[in-house]
């Protein structure tokens, strides 16, 4: 799918899409709770779509009413030899540990780009678990057996925060046991914080944490025995982060369906937006951004990777050099970010270094006209579609449907507020 995006003025009013990030631990939530959970408002991207294919094939039973699904379970019990995750980096990295719980053979695959990511993590906790696993070396697919059996482990964080997401669903669905997951260099922090929020908010035991370096379960703490569990997901602010930087750099609109209080590592668009000097108000659940003058600005992203294709295209309209701290966080993403990143706005005239752990933007006034691919990469064709809104003539996105990953709808929305985008199939 190609799409052609002309520069445009938008206005009006839009509801954020939902969080993927918050469907995704619902939906294994879901799967590990004994009884029947409603979920609320469910995203509807490929990646929650591939995580209530997971969790069927691990057991559930799913009724899915529009606005609300419905899902029944009694923890994990595989209905199928093969978990396939589609392209999901936190399905892949959540639901391994969660299907190790049972004692049946899988193997866990997926599609695309996540094929080539580095899986060697488990590898190297697994054996530690009781759980038999082989990898393509270090790489999907896996070959694992459990069940798990939670022991005291050491980890490193510092390549994501979802292997460890797996890990504290595990162990609270798991056998009472008093035992410890010791973490080094824990990055994405705000993500465990969401996690600890869904395994509260479905009554699973919660391990005490000290620091993000030690995450205890005490075997005198049991799950809540609650039979039905309501939960309503929230707003993304990864999605909604290119609604955003939109109003900031087009012209002023307003959002709503977002939590002020979300401990999403996202929301943090928010102070960039501020300290590039763009107009942003909250009131009565919505929030209204518009354009000013906006100047060079310098931000801290290793905890927010994901932040990085927004925040460029706001940096490519602010007066100066923006600088992001954070980019080596980018190698293992859908792409590697920092060279596509790179790529596409040096097609549309934007100056970007690299230089270790830092992303230099040089603003301009004014993008040029420009034929992009999304390198299969969501976050770079939204980040390219909404840098087209300000440039000096269309920008035209190959491999546009990339979106459909996160943000299906992104389009559509965009158009809604009155943008300008040309769909060829």
């Amino acid at each position: 799918m190609i799409a052609i995006v002309h520069p445009s003025n938008i206005t009006g009013s839009i509801k954020a899409p939902r969080s993927k990030s918050d469907m995704q631990r619902a939906c294994a939530a879901a799967l590990l709770h004994h009884g029947t959970t409603t979920i609320k408002d469910p995203g509807r991207s490929n990646d929650d779509k591939a995580a209530l294919d997971v969790i069927s094939k691990l057991g559930a039973t799913i009724s899915d009413h529009d606005d609300v699904i419905s899902v029944q379970s009694n923890g994990v019990h595989p209905k199928y030899a093969e978990i396939n995750c589609g392209e999901s980096g936190l399905g892949i990295r959540m639901f391994t540990p969660i299907a190790a719980l049972s004692s049946k053979k899988l193997t866990i695959s997926g599609i695309g780009s996540l094929v080539n990511r580095p899986m060697n993590f488990f590898d190297e906790i697994f054996p530690q678990l009781g759980i038999d696993i082989s990898s393509n070396n270090g790489k999907l697919p896996l070959q694992i057996q459990g069940p798990l059996k939670p022991n005291n482990i050491k980890v490193d964080g510092s390549l994501s925060s979802q292997f460890l997401t797996g890990l504290l669903m595990a162990y609270a669905a798991s056998s009472p046991q008093d035992v410890t997951i010791t973490v080094k260099d824990l990055k994405s922090k705000p993500y465990i914080d969401m996690t600890l929020q869904v395994i509260e908010a479905f009554g699973m035991k919660l391990p005490m944490v000290k620091n993000y370096e030690s995450f205890y379960f005490d075997k005198a703490v049991s799950n809540k025995n609650t039979d039905h569990v309501i939960y309503n997901i929230e707003g993304d602010w990864s999605g909604a982060a290119f609604l955003f930087v939109s109003g900031a750099i087009a012209n002023e609109i307003s959002i709503s369906g977002m939590r002020n209080d979300s401990v999403q590592a996202d929301k943090k668009i928010l102070e960039a937006i501020n300290d590039a000097g763009a107009s942003i108000k909250f009131q009565d659940g919505t929030y209204t951004v518009g354009p000013s003058d906006l100047n060079a600005f310098e931000f801290d992203a290793t905890e927010c990777p994901d932040l990085f294709p927004p925040l460029v295209a706001l940096a490519a309209y602010c007066k100066g050099v923006t600088r992001i701290k954070g980019a080596k966080r980018l190698t293992h993403k859908e792409s590697n970010r920092a060279l596509t990143l790179q790529d596409t706005f040096g097609k549309m005239g934007v100056k970007i270094d690299l230089d270790d752990d830092w992303m230099m933007i040089h603003g301009s006034s004014i993008l040029k006209t420009a034929h992009v691919h999304s390198h299969h990469d969501h976050r770079i064709a939204m980040a390219a579609a909404i840098a087209a809104l300000r440039a000096d003539g269309p920008v035209t996105i190959e491999d546009a449907e990339a979106i459909n990953k996160s943000y299906p709808a992104f389009y559509k929305d965009l158009q809604t507020l009155g943008a300008q985008i040309d769909i060829e199939h």
